[in-house]
C-alpha cells in the first residue's frame, strides 16, 4: 500500500510537472469540471453551454463574443480515449424536438472537447493568426465528488456517523431497526449482506427523493457497472465491543475500505485531479420546497463539497494534487426560469448565502468563486397576474404529469422568497421542522417548443455570465 502510493505521487507529481514545460507550446486547453446533486441539470447546463458557445447569438455578455473575436467553435474527438463521451447530439435532439423531453440523466464520467478559434487581441493582433482553445467539459456526478470525505475515516466512524444522521431522515427508521438487530459478531453471510445493502440502498434512495443531499456513498445511488459487486455490497453497523476476524461486521469493515481503494481514489486520481475550472450547479429551489431540514443538508453538504477544492482540507487529496488547485468555481442555483426575474436576486442572495462559508475557504485556498442563479434552457415565460386585489409576478409553462410526459400550460406563483437569506438558513440551522411565514411551491415545467433563428442557441437566463465567468479570461 505504501509502494503503491508513492507510485501514484510520483506519476502525479510528474503529469503535474509535464503539463507545466509543454503547455506554452501546445494549442492551451481548459478542463471544466461540470458536477451537481440530483436533479441539479447538469446533462441541461452542458448541453445548453455547448449549443450556444456554438451558436452564439444569445450570448451578449460573453465579451470575446460581444468584441466578434470568437471566429468558431466546433467539436473535436476528445482527448481521452477511455472516457465515455458525453452523448451531446442525442441531448440536443431531445431538447429540440417538436414534442421536447428533458434528456436522460448522465449517470457516470464523461468528456465532450469543445474548440474555439479566436482573433488574437494586443499587440499580436496584427501579426499573427487566429489562436486555438480547447474547451475539455468534464461532467461526473456531485455525489461522487461527496465521497471525498470518506477517505479520512475509518469504517467504524463513517458507520456511527451514518446512522446517527438516518434517525433524522425519511426512510431511516426501518433501516436502523434492521441493522440494531443483526449480530455482526458472526460469520459473513452473504444473502444477509445483500439484504442490509439493499436495505441502505433503499434508504439513501428515500433521503434524496425527500431533498436530501448528503447521500453517501455515492455509487450506492449510480453504481454503473459496479452493481452487484461486492465493492456495493456494505452498510452502516453498529460496532460490536470485539468483532472476531472473518465475522460480518469486519467483512463490512473490509469492503469500505475496497471501495475507498478502488472506487473512490481512482476518481479523484484519474478525474478530478485534473480540472482546471469548476462549476457546481445546485438545486436550491428544491431544497426550499423540501423544507427547513434539507435546506441545512444542502448548506453542509455544500461546506463538504468544498473541501475538494480546499489543498490541506484532506489528507488524501493534498497528497493527490501536489499543489494543483482549481483556478475559479461557480456555485449555481439552477432553475431561475421557475421564478420572474424580480425574484432571481433573491435566489442569488440565498445561493451565496447557502455557500458562504464554502466560498470563503475556497477564497482562502487561491481560487476565484461566483455564485448566481441561472437557467441553463428557460422554459418559462413571465406574467403578472390580479389576483385578490394584488398583482402576482407569476411564470406559466408546459407543466410535467407524473409518468413525466408533457400535460396542460399553466401560470404558476411559487411563493416570494425573503429579502434576508438569514429568515431561510437561521430556521434550517435551528433544526425547524417548516417555513413558518410562508411555503415555497414547486412545479416541474416540461421544455418550451423552440424555434431557433440561425446563429442562435437555446433561450437561456445568464449562462453567458456564467461562461464569461468560467472561461472568458481565456478568450
Amino acid at each position: 500500500m505504501v509502494i503503491g502510493n508513492i507510485a501514484d505521487t510520483l506519476t502525479r507529481g510528474v503529469e503535474n510537472v509535464a503539463d507545466t514545460l509543454t503547455s506554452p507550446f501546445t494549442e492551451p486547453v481548459i478542463r471544466l469540471g461540470v458536477t451537481g446533486l440530483s436533479r441539479a441539470g447538469k446533462t441541461v447546463f452542458i448541453t445548453s453551454l455547448v449549443a450556444n458557445l456554438m451558436d452564439r447569438g444569445r450570448m451578449p455578455q460573453l465579451v470575446a463574443e460581444a468584441e466578434g473575436r470568437i471566429l468558431a467553435a466546433y467539436l473535436q474527438p476528445q482527448p481521452d480515449d477511455t472516457m465515455p463521451r458525453f452523448d451531446y447530439e442525442t441531448h440536443l435532439a431531445a431538447l429540440t424536438a417538436s414534442a421536447p423531453h428533458w434528456p436522460d440523466s448522465t449517470r457516470a464520467v464523461s468528456q465532450l472537447r469543445l474548440s474555439l478559434k479566436i482573433r488574437p487581441t494586443g499587440l499580436l493582433a496584427g501579426i499573427s493568426g487566429a489562436r486555438k482553445l480547447h474547451l475539455d467539459i468534464v461532467d461526473y456526478p456531485g455525489e461522487w465528488l461527496l465521497d471525498l470525505g470518506l477517505m479520512d475515516k475509518s469504517y467504524a466512524e463513517w458507520a456511527e456517523d451514518t446512522l446517527t444522521r438516518m434517525q433524522h431522515r425519511p426512510g431511516g427508521t426501518q433501516y436502523l431497526e434492521m441493522a440494531r438487530a443483526e449480530d455482526s459478531t458472526q460469520g459473513l453471510d452473504e444473502v444477509r449482506a445483500k439484504a442490509l445493502a439493499s436495505a441502505f440502498t433503499k434508504a439513501l434512495q428515500t433521503a434524496r427523493a425527500a431533498g436530501f443531499s448528503d447521500c453517501t456513498p455515492g455509487r450506492f445511488l449510480l453504481p454503473g457497472e459496479k452493481e452487484g459487486s461486492p465493492v456495493l455490497t456494505f452498510a452502516p453497523l453498529p460496532k460490536p465491543s470485539d468483532p472476531p476476524r472473518k465475522s460480518l461486521w469486519r467483512e463490512m469493515e473490509r469492503r469500505f475500505e475496497a471501495y475507498k481503494s478502488q472506487i473512490v481514489k481512482p476518481f479523484f486520481r484519474d478525474h478530478f485531479s485534473r480540472i482546471d475550472r469548476q462549476v457546481v450547479l445546485v438545486d436550491a429551489l428544491g431544497a426550499i420546497h423540501a423544507g427547513p431540514a434539507a435546506m441545512e443538508d444542502l448548506r453542509r453538504t455544500m461546506a463538504d463539497i468544498l473541501t475538494a477544492f480546499r489543498p490541506g482540507g484532506n489528507a488524501f487529496l493534498s497528497s493527490l494534487l501536489l499543489g494543483k488547485r482549481v483556478e475559479k468555481i461557480l456555485f449555481a442555483a439552477t432553475k431561475a426560469d421557475h421564478l420572474h426575474h424580480s425574484q432571481h436576486a433573491r435566489l442569488t442572495a440565498i445561493m451565496e448565502a447557502l455557500t458562504r462559508e464554502a466560498r470563503d475557504r475556497a477564497r482562502f485556498a487561491g481560487a476565484e468563486t461566483g455564485a448566481m442563479s441561472i437557467a441553463a434552457l428557460r422554459a418559462t415565460v413571465e406574467e403578472t397576474l390580479p389576483h385578490d386585489g394584488r398583482r402576482l409576478d407569476c411564470v406559466r409553462g408546459t407543466l410535467l404529469t407524473d409518468d413525466g410526459t408533457r400535460g396542460r400550460e399553466a401560470a404558476f406563483y411559487p411563493g416570494e422568497l425573503p429579502q434576508d437569506p438569514a429568515r431561510l438558513l437561521g430556521p434550517a440551522r435551528e433544526g425547524a421542522e417548516s417555513w413558518l411565514d410562508n411555503d415555497y411551491a414547486i412545479m416541474r415545467f416540461a421544455p418550451a417548443a423552440l424555434s431557433l433563428k440561425p446563429g442562435e442557441g437555446p433561450p437561456h437566463i445568464r449562462l453567458d455570465r456564467a461562461a464569461q465567468f468560467l472561461i472568458g479570461d481565456r478568450l
